[in-house]
């Protein structure tokens, strides 16, 4: 069965939403020290506009509007590995190995939105 890209978009936003929640989840339990509540609150926001501007996309009034939060998505998951990696290596307890993993994941299919959408405008000026 092939599924059509309202399916694939819809997938694709949940696991934006589990993301996000697991991040949330993930720095419940961490120290509440001057340095965490900075580097956390950055990645929460971060964090949560991946999927929040991904979804503004998909609902875009026009082409060029879509363009443009799908790259404000992939800037938000490349701030979000930032603040990750740095909460990880800053609290030893920490063990973020399986959202750093998710958010490679998801740079990657972004980034493939991105080239797509690139190589498209590009064949259409060439074309």
């Amino acid at each position: 069965m092939i599924m059509d890209n309202i399916t694939r978009s819809k997938i694709f936003e949940d696991r934006l939403t589990s993301f996000s929640i697991s991040i949330i989840l993930t720095i419940k339990n961490l120290p509440k020290t001057t340095e965490n509540r900075i580097i956390t609150s950055q990645l929460v926001r971060s964090s949560t506009s991946i999927g929040a501007n991904y979804a503004e996309a998909i609902n875009a009034i026009s082409k060029m509007d879509f363009r443009n939060k799908i790259f404000i998505s992939k800037k938000e998951a490349s701030e979000t590995r930032y603040w990750l990696r740095i909460l990880e290596a800053t609290n030893p307890e920490l063990d973020a190995s399986n959202e750093l993993g998710e958010i490679n994941e998801l740079l990657l299919i972004l980034q493939k939105i991105v080239s797509t959408l690139k190589h498209t405008k590009s064949a259409r000026e060439n074309g």
